[in-house]
């Protein structure tokens, strides 16, 4: 009797050892625990989406430009240039159009109505932007009328810019559609405060007759 009391807690103590390895043994082998991070495989030819670039882009949302892709241009946008930039006369874009005129005898009509006048022009620039030239601006005081008034003849410096795009039958071409005046001489009295010259002046009627020309 003696001897079988003695091997039963050598027993008890053989199967709570082998317990305890049979419970490491199913904790080793179960399930990955949730939250515990795993590394993902992908398939054959399946590309990862964590690992696709992000697509690149402008603040205006379109695709950043490639190095050494020009930059778009509007498309019948071209500027004008010297040869191809003139003064209208008498502001019709259907009338004669002049290239660096000397405007000679009378002088090149300003005005539609005949009351302003260039002459003896001498240009020092004439540009796709601009045409500076000196001479002598004559000014019908239209005193009483037009009809009969004085014509005064003045020295002037003149600028015109702001050319605008015509499209006629016989090409594109532009016209100046701003001009602007000194008089290193002044004004004769007749022509100062509310009777002095529109300075400066844009030939707005030009201007849409020109936006009217290349509309259709």
């Amino acid at each position: 009797m003696g001897t079988t009391n003695a091997s039963r807690p050598r027993q008890a103590a053989a199967w709570a050892s082998l317990a305890c390895l049979a419970l490491l043994l199913t904790a080793c082998s179960g399930p990955t625990p949730h939250g515990a991070s795993a590394t993902a495989t992908n398939s054959p030819g399946t590309a990862s989406t964590a690992a696709a670039p992000a697509t690149s882009a402008t603040s205006t949302g379109a695709p950043a430009t490639s190095p050494g892709t020009p930059a778009p241009t509007a498309a019948g946008t071209a500027a004008p240039t010297e040869a191809d930039t003139f003064l209208a006369t008498g502001q019709d874009i259907n009338g004669t159009l002049l290239h660096q005129p000397a405007c000679g005898g009378f002088g090149c009509a300003l005005s539609g109505d005949s009351t302003t006048f260039l002459a003896n022009m001498t240009w020092t620039t004439w540009s796709g932007t601009e045409a500076v030239g000196t001479g002598t601006y004559k000014i019908n005081d239209c005193n009483p009328n037009c009809a009969a008034g004085h014509v005064y003849s003045v020295a002037t410096m003149v600028t015109l810019s702001q050319p605008v795009k015509v499209c006629s039958a016989s090409g594109t071409h532009w016209v100046w559609s701003h001009a602007s005046f000194s008089f290193p001489d002044g004004l004769p009295t007749a022509l100062q405060g509310q009777n002095a010259p529109q300075n400066p002046w844009t030939f707005s009627p030009l201007i849409t007759a020109a936006q009217q020309s290349c509309a259709s």
